[in-house]
């Protein structure tokens, strides 16, 4: 019965944007963000369940990529939103960088470090992934190294989108041919699960169909609402679009992480978050120069200017770093606790300077933990030749190249 009540909250939370949206009512901005915000949020987490449940009644590859395409729906369609409406209004181009690396940089500073260090206060031992999760690392290390490209251009162009789209369907490709393995439901997914064949398939469609409605309906008004109340506020809406957004979307994933530490299973907790950080730095980037180049109704560039260049390099100095650590397959608490403090401390110095300063901080870090330890380097190398054989082997799955 608990479960049905977080379903019918999820689904109760999206009903006053849905309705606003409806009859074309509009409220204050203020509270347009937080309703709109609150119907994302309902939707994230209605959509996440319903992946958990679509994995029961359809192939492995097509779950994943399915899985992995809706994973970054509520930040795409918010990014979309302002990538489209940048193709004829300059103004909204810093938008789509700042919901872009907020995403990505939460996901590592509050999702990687909080389910490592709820791991270890639960165990008392360092949270580990198991080896099938080399491909994530290993693309994830491949997306990271390329996106310091980025700032250095100064652009973010379909050049860009190719090659990180390549990475995308390479790690599909290369992901959907692991060994298949019953999904371990959380929450609701668990009793919808529960049901008939018939009856839970027609749920889980429903459900897709219901968040993404929900999800499509509340992008607009609810990135809208942010730049209204940061006038409204006078608070800059470059830091309500960079962290407000990305809260609402990544809240269900961070929240289901967290409820597989607690249920013991540590592993599929955190190879959740690294799965999400693979799709997020490479499809959700990839997406924003094609949408704008859509909406110009010609190929375009995206020019970056200081604030985003910052913004970006800052976020693929934090991935660097935590690939650093993670690169043994375990994420210790003193690194959990390293990245917390890090992404924490950095919100509150907005100066320019300071954002280069913990740029360079974890790149000394990241530096400092691959020289220090020889093997963490061999484990990098080991992965990503693993990866390349995998990609140069169609008939060959995960599974039997790291039981080598």
């Amino acid at each position: 019965m608990k479960n049905w009540l977080f379903l019918a909250i999820a689904v109760l939370i999206t009903i006053p944007g849905l309705w606003l949206r409806l009859y074309g009512i509009h409220i204050s901005p203020q509270f347009e963000a937080m309703i709109f915000g609150l119907a994302i949020l309902g939707a994230a987490f209605l959509l996440c369940w319903a992946c958990e449940v679509a994995q029961m009644d359809i192939s492995q590859a097509l779950a994943l990529a399915l899985i992995a395409l809706i994973a970054v729906l509520p930040e795409y369609v918010v990014d979309a939103y302002f990538a489209w409406t940048a193709g004829n209004n300059a103004q909204y181009i810093p938008y789509v960088t700042a919901n872009m690396t907020g995403a990505n940089r939460l996901l590592i500073g509050i999702g990687w470090s909080l389910v490592a260090f709820l791991f270890w206060l639960k165990k008392r031992r360092t949270i580990e992934v198991g080896k099938e999760q080399t491909t994530e690392l290993s693309f994830l290390l491949l997306a990271t190294l390329y996106s310091f490209i980025i700032p250095i251009k100064g652009t973010l162009s379909l050049i860009d989108s190719i090659f990180l789209l390549t990475l995308f369907i390479l790690y599909m490709r290369t992901s959907s041919r692991g060994e298949v393995e019953p999904p371990e439901l959380t929450g609701p997914a668990v009793s919808i699960g529960c049901l008939s064949k018939g009856i839970r398939r027609t749920v889980t469609i429903g459900l897709f169909i219901f968040a993404a409605v929900a999800i499509l309906a509340s992008a607009e008004p609810f990135a809208e609402g942010l730049l209204g109340m940061g006038k409204a506020w006078g608070i800059e809406e470059f830091i309500l679009v960079q962290w407000l957004a990305p809260l609402a979307s990544e809240a269900p994933e961070i929240a289901i992480a967290v409820i597989f530490v607690l249920g013991n299973n540590g592993g599929a907790a955190l190879g959740t978050l690294v799965s999400s950080k693979v799709n997020q730095w490479t499809l959700l980037v990839a997406t924003m120069p094609i949408v704008y180049s859509i909406s110009r109704g010609a190929p375009g560039v995206l020019l970056l200017d200081g604030r985003q260049v910052e913004e970006i390099l800052l976020t693929s100095a934090q991935s660097l770093f935590a690939l650093s650590i993670l690169a043994r397959l375990r994420l210790p608490a003193w690194g959990a606790l390293t990245l917390f403090f890090l992404f924490i401390t950095q919100l509150a110095f907005p100066n320019p300077w300071v954002r280069y300063g913990y740029s360079a901080v974890y790149i000394v870090l990241a530096l400092v933990a691959l020289f220090k330890d020889k093997q963490t380097i061999k484990s990098l190398y080991s992965m990503l030749q693993q990866t390349f054989s995998l990609i140069k082997s169609p008939g060959k799955g995960v599974s039997n190249h790291l039981s080598r």
